[in-house]
């Protein structure tokens, strides 16, 4: 089935399809650049982990000191001599059954191209995922990783195709929009181009910035995305019927998308 989105499909935004979908996008990304990127650069995809709490956004202490963790013999804790320094005996109540946070390892991939020969990053390509836009660990990682790209001499694309959470920090009068697309080249920073667009509209192409003295490819997002929905059978998978996923749509959005899926329901 071709694309029934003349953009981004909304309903991908789920869970249910989100990580699939993500992971599918960036191998599309760089199997479609790296013909153009030849014989001077090359593409990867690379990973980066993190730790967390599940269901908790408090940052994980990893390597806490071995003199934080008493071993039960260091306490000398044995039935006979479970004493308090009165004489009394301390009595064993009956345990409580508790749920304790477990750590989480998040890993997260994104593509860099670089240079044949040298290795060095010449731009990095990230898809924003719900972890890197929501309160907590996740977009505090990114942030940080974020800034240390824009204060380096590599190149940055980030490719933000989710409604929800608030969108990553930009300064001065930016006009909202459904999804982003920023190229920031390094030489014009702090200044970056946004690609804005709305549900109804088409994602729109853009530039990948190399060094100065070759061409720019043209990344098309739009021909990307169709093709990775169609390789992974999404429309076959979605039930239209079902409303997408939150935020919830403006009712104008809501009217262009109901009459869009109407020969489907």
């Amino acid at each position: 089935m071709s694309s029934l989105f003349p953009g981004m499909n909304p309903y991908l935004e789920s869970p249910a399809f989100w990580s699939s979908f993500h992971t599918r996008l960036l191998v599309a990304i760089a199997d479609a650049l790296a013909p153009q990127l030849r014989p001077k650069y090359y593409i990867e995809v690379e990973t980066r982990t993190y730790q967390n709490l599940d269901d908790h956004e408090d940052e994980l202490l990893i390597g806490i000191p071995d003199a934080a963790v008493l071993s039960s013999s260091s306490l000398n804790l044995s039935s006979e001599n479970l004493q308090l320094n009165t004489g009394a005996t301390l009595t064993q109540n009956r345990p409580q059954s508790i749920t304790l946070p477990m750590p989480v390892t998040v890993k997260e991939r994104y593509l860099e191209v670089r240079e044949l020969g040298s290795d060095a990053v010449i731009t990095v390509i990230e898809v924003l995922s719900p972890k890197n836009k929501q309160k907590g660990m996740g977009r505090t990682a990114y942030e940080r990783k974020r800034g240390r790209i824009l204060g380096s001499l590599s190149h940055l694309i980030e490719i933000d195709l989710l409604r929800g959470y608030a969108a990553m920090t930009m300064l001065g009068a930016v006009q909202p929009t459904d999804y982003r697309i920023i190229v920031s080249r390094s030489s014009q920073r702090p200044k970056a181009d946004l690609y804005g667009f709305n549900l109804p509209e088409p994602i729109p192409s853009f530039p990948l910035p190399l060094k100065p003295e070759d061409e720019e490819p043209i990344i098309n997002l739009l021909t990307i995305v169709e093709g990775v929905c169609e390789r992974a059978s999404y429309n076959e998978r979605i039930d239209y019927r079902q409303p997408p996923p939150p935020p919830k749509l403006s009712e104008a959005a809501q009217k262009w998308l109901d009459d869009l899926l109407a020969p489907i329901r």
